[in-house]
């Protein structure tokens, strides 16, 4: 694997609840391995929870809309799927202002392969309706559940 691979393979995003009405601090660690030579990277995020804003982010086309999206881009790993690995994989991500989905992290997984899989759909993902708050655009974060089911 390359150096970026690592990192993406190894971010941890934390998320702290600061209170209803404020902005939660996250903090993004990034480190690798390659070659040797070791990277490490922090950012500080901020962003809302879903439930301190005005109006939650949302897919395009709505619920109905998200979960055809789901159905049609899902592909269940041949492996997990040989093994009968089945379960649902949480994944927590951040809608930003722009409604570009970031940070997408397993917050609850199944399996490697599932996990990854869950992530590569949610990573694909059009841009959303962002979150509103006080008339504003804002960054929120948001759990979303992938099932897979033989």
């Amino acid at each position: 694997m390359n150096l970026l691979q690592n990192i993406l393979s190894t971010i941890i995003l934390t998320i702290f609840f600061t209170g209803v009405a404020q902005a939660q601090s996250s903090e993004l660690n990034c480190g690798g391995i390659s070659s040797g030579m070791t990277v490490s990277v922090t950012t500080h995020i901020e962003a809302y929870d879903v439930s301190s804003v005005e109006i939650s982010p949302s897919f395009p086309g709505g619920e109905q809309a998200l979960v055809s999206f789901i159905n049609s881009e899902r592909r269940y790993p041949r492996e997990a799927y040989s093994a009968g690995l089945e379960g649902r994989v949480v994944c927590g991500f951040i809608v930003n202002p722009d409604g570009a989905l970031s940070h997408v992290t397993v917050v609850r997984g199944v399996s490697e392969d599932l996990n990854r899989e869950a992530v590569r759909v949610i990573s694909s993902m059009p841009r959303w309706q962002p979150g509103v708050r006080g008339g504003v655009n804002v960054p929120v974060y948001c759990c979303l559940t992938i099932p897979f089911r033989l």
